[in-house]
C-alpha cells in the first residue's frame, strides 16, 4: 500500500477469533454490497468481539453503517442514493469541505446515534450522515469512497488518520 503497511485481506463471514489469531493492530471495514441491516445480522456480532479486543477499526461504506449498527446506531433506506463522483462533503471538526464519490441507497441515522458516537461529517447535498467517531475508542468511519481512484483524493488524509491511530494505540498495549 501506499501507506507501507501490510494488508491482509479476509471474508465477510471470517469469525472474530479467526480475525484476532492474525495479530492485527488495525482493522479496516471494506465498503460491499446490500442492505446494511441485513449484513449485520451476522457481522455485528463478528464486529462487536473486534471491538471488545480494542483493535483501530476504520470503516467505509456498508462498513461505516455496519460498525455504526455494532455501536447501536440504526440503518435507513435513502429516498435517493448517493452515486458518483464530485458530493461534497463537510468535516465537522476542521470545517472543511471534501469532494467525494460515493455510491450507497442506505444511511446512518443520526437520531439513533449513542451518546459515545459523534457525528464527523455530512453531505452537503441533502446533511445525511457521512462519518462518525467514538469518543474512546479507537473507531471511526466514513459513508464515502476516500479510496475511489480515479477520483476525488481530499479525503486520502483518512488513511494517515487511521495509520496514526494504529500507532497511538500499539504504544498503549
Amino acid at each position: 500500500s501506499d501507506l507501507n503497511c501490510l494488508v491482509k485481506v479476509v471474508p465477510a463471514e471470517t469469525s472474530a477469533e479467526k480475525i484476532l489469531s492474525l495479530k492485527p493492530h488495525g482493522i479496516f471495514l471494506s465498503n460491499g454490497p446490500g442492505d446494511p441491516a441485513a449484513t449485520g445480522k451476522y457481522a455485528k456480532l463478528i464486529i462487536k468481539k473486534l471491538i471488545d479486543n480494542k483493535v483501530p477499526i476504520f470503516g467505509i461504506c456498508l462498513g461505516h453503517q455496519l460498525l455504526a449498527i455494532t455501536l447501536g446506531a440504526k440503518t435507513k433506506k435513502m429516498l435517493l442514493g448517493h452515486r458518483g463522483a464530485n458530493h461534497p462533503v463537510k468535516n465537522l471538526e476542521t470545517s472543511k469541505v471534501e469532494i467525494t464519490s460515493q455510491n450507497h441507497g442506505f444511511e446512518v441515522d443520526r437520531k439513533s446515534l449513542p451518546n459515545n458516537v459523534v457525528e464527523t461529517h455530512i453531505s452537503l447535498f441533502d446533511n445525511t450522515n457521512e462519518g462518525i467517531r467514538h469518543k474512546e475508542l479507537p473507531l471511526f468511519s466514513v459513508q464515502y469512497h476516500p479510496e475511489a481512484s480515479p477520483g476525488p483524493h481530499d479525503s486520502n488524509y483518512l488513511f494517515n488518520q487511521f495509520k496514526s491511530l494504529v500507532k497511538k494505540n500499539a504504544k498503549k498495549n
